[in-house]
């Protein structure tokens, strides 16, 4: 039995590649060879057998059929990765692994792959925030009503809308580089962590080993990498989906055949929308989007679960690792590229737009009228009741700004001629703008800081 994950329906192939059990294996044995060779610097090992393993790591191609069939005996995924190396190493094979425990490969290979899951990740999320930024200065002026309840409120302009969500991705970019360090940890201490089997040289071992990796040397740590950091990726990753669950639910929201302000572009002649309509065009990308962020939201759960362990070592976390990471990894990566996908050729609709805020019937004005009336003598709450009484008629298709010209009350505050003026004027989006302006100049400014390659 396949999954999607497994015949590639969701995710890049270079994500995926990630995950194989041929990029494990060769991570495990990279690893042995990176710390066979600092061993052999300080006479830990012979300097011959050293020079032998690191050689035949770096040309290594793990034999997955001859893995199996070790693991198959010996029930244990580390030692079969291992002796079929060491068979490879010849004489020198008894030097492999020497003073390491299984942890020290496993969670040094999860940094390796982390690591590369974060760095593409971050290639992803910054492809989606710079097609945001363009869309925004593309049509980001155009007029638009703001919704608030789902129920029509004051004019914003298109780009404000979309400032507010690249607002969101900044901040995911920012805990993205902010978690990096935290999060990507190996270790090469031995068995309960004390570094003991690694002999006097130990603290300088493992810190050679994890600098020849491109990995940083924790303070401390038990047999196996404190779950906390791996916990705190997991966070990032919900956190992050439910931000692209918030951008694709609204582009859902605004292309319903009522509103239509916004569609997802539609290979015409080619693409079904229905098997059963001919005419609808769904949003079907932003829907797999939405549908990706509960799956992903998920995850957390186990993330944290896998926090508490027994004394200094346990595998509770490691089966559902196996596949909770992939997961996180593919599953993320698919909801990003969607997103740009969907970003890049949006059809925006201003005619919509500009026919939809006409809705309101100048009901837009509310707030503005209101400071009018108050300003003129009348109390907040009498000149709310005479705007509220009055979009009563309003909400029935009479303009608003009509409804209180009628009214006396109202009138002997603020003349007819005067309420006349107030729906002549444009809408008042200047701040809105400006806003809008200050938002594209902080995520420039997150796009340029790219972070130095390796953690040290």
């Amino acid at each position: 039995m396949t999954t999607p994950l497994d015949t590639g329906r969701y995710g890049s192939a270079a994500m995926r590649g990630l995950f194989t059990d041929t990029a494990r294996y060769s991570a495990f044995i990279r690893i042995e060879g990176a710390l066979a060779e600092v061993q052999g610097r300080h006479g830990v090992i012979p300097e011959e057998a050293a020079r032998a393993i690191a050689a035949r790591a770096a040309s290594h191609t793990p034999d997955l059929a001859a893995v199996a069939r070790i693991e198959e005996v010996s029930r244990h995924e580390v030692f079969a990765v291992v002796q079929a190396f060491a068979a490879e190493c010849g004489e020198h094979g008894r030097y492999v692994h020497f003073g390491a425990t299984s942890s020290d490969i496993l969670d040094t290979a999860l940094a390796l792959q982390l690591d590369s899951t974060i760095w593409l990740l971050r290639e992803r999320l910054t492809s989606l925030m710079t097609a945001l930024s363009e869309r925004v200065t593309a049509d980001g002026g155009h007029e638009m009503v703001g919704r608030t309840h789902g129920q029509h409120a004051q004019p914003i302009t298109f780009g404000f809308k979309l400032a507010i969500l690249l607002d969101q991705l900044t901040r995911c970019l920012h805990r993205l580089d902010e978690l990096r360090p935290r999060a990507v940890m190996g270790k090469m201490a031995g068995a309960v962590g004390t570094l003991a089997g690694l002999g006097p040289l130990g603290p300088r071992v493992q810190r050679e080993v994890l600098a020849l990796l491109g990995l940083p040397e924790p303070r401390i740590s038990a047999q196996a990498v404190s779950r906390d950091r791996v916990a705190e990726f997991f966070c990032w990753v919900a956190l992050t989906a439910s931000c692209l669950d918030n951008m694709a639910t609204e582009i859902r929201n605004l292309q319903r055949t009522e509103i239509g302000e916004v569609a997802e572009s539609f290979a015409e002649g080619d693409q079904i929308g229905s098997s059963a309509m001919p005419h609808k065009r769904n949003p079907v990308r932003c829907e797999r989007v939405c549908s990706l962020a509960r799956l992903l939201r998920s995850l957390v759960g186990p993330a944290l679960e896998n926090v508490v362990t027994w004394h200094e070592r346990d595998l509770a976390n490691s089966a559902n690792e196996r596949f909770t990471l992939s997961q996180a990894g593919i599953l993320l990566d698919e909801m990003l590229t969607v997103m740009t996908a969907v970003t890049s050729d949006l059809k925006v609709r201003p005619g919509r737009m500009a026919a939809n805020l006409e809705l309101s019937r100048t009901a837009q004005f509310s707030e503005s009228v209101l400071l009018s009336l108050v300003e003129s003598g009348a109390d907040r709450l009498t000149g709310y009741r005479m705007v509220q009484q009055a979009s009563s008629p309003a909400a029935e298709g009479r303009d608003l700004l009509r409804a209180l010209a009628d009214d006396p009350a109202a009138t002997a505050l603020i003349p007819a001629e005067e309420l006349a003026k107030v729906s002549a004027r444009p809408p008042d989006t200047g701040e809105s703008m400006a806003l809008t302006a200050q938002t594209l100049q902080h995520a420039a400014r997150a796009l340029a800081a790219m972070p130095e390659e390796g953690i040290r």
